[in-house]
């Protein structure tokens, strides 16, 4: 059985040879990444596949950040360059919830929540609780948070 992080380390050596310097880089940088997480305990470890993920859901992240940040300083040619290295991760990550599929699961949750009687402040932990094991690697904390403060607020 292959692992996801063998399945990088493959990937990385064909980017090298088919000389893709972009995908090589962002996956040296990813996997530079996960073994800095697999060091960073009191022992190293391998890490599970659902541990790599996360490290790759956290690096993809950052390049949208970067790249919003990029753009709103005026450097386009960086932030594409960002947005491109998020491509590349992306393709090893679950596919992205829509708006609408998040919305339902979202809607669900939040009747759950209320039917349990959480209310006002107090429901948004209660529906995040219900809605996170849901979407796990499908959509990232900050858009589900904001989807059920909409839903919330109703």
């Amino acid at each position: 059985m292959t692992t996801l992080k063998s399945k990088l380390h493959e990937d990385l050596n064909a980017a090298i040879k088919e000389r893709d310097e972009l995908r090589s880089s962002t996956l040296r940088l990813t996997l530079a990444a996960i073994t800095k997480e697999e060091v960073a305990g009191k022992e190293k470890r391998e890490l599970s596949d659902d541990e790599v993920l996360k490290v790759i859901t956290k690096e993809a992240k950052k390049r949208r950040e970067a790249a919003e940040a990029f753009a709103q300083g005026g450097r386009a040619e960086s932030a594409e360059r960002e947005r491109a290295e998020g491509e590349v991760l992306a393709a090893y990550l679950p596919k992205q919830l829509s708006d609408e599929e998040l919305r339902e699961i979202v809607a669900q949750a939040v009747a759950e929540a209320k039917a349990a009687g959480a209310e006002g402040p107090r429901a948004m932990g209660a529906v995040m609780k219900i809605v996170n094991p849901k979407v796990a690697g499908q959509a990232e904390g900050g858009r589900v948070a904001a989807v059920v403060k909409q839903l919330l607020a109703g």
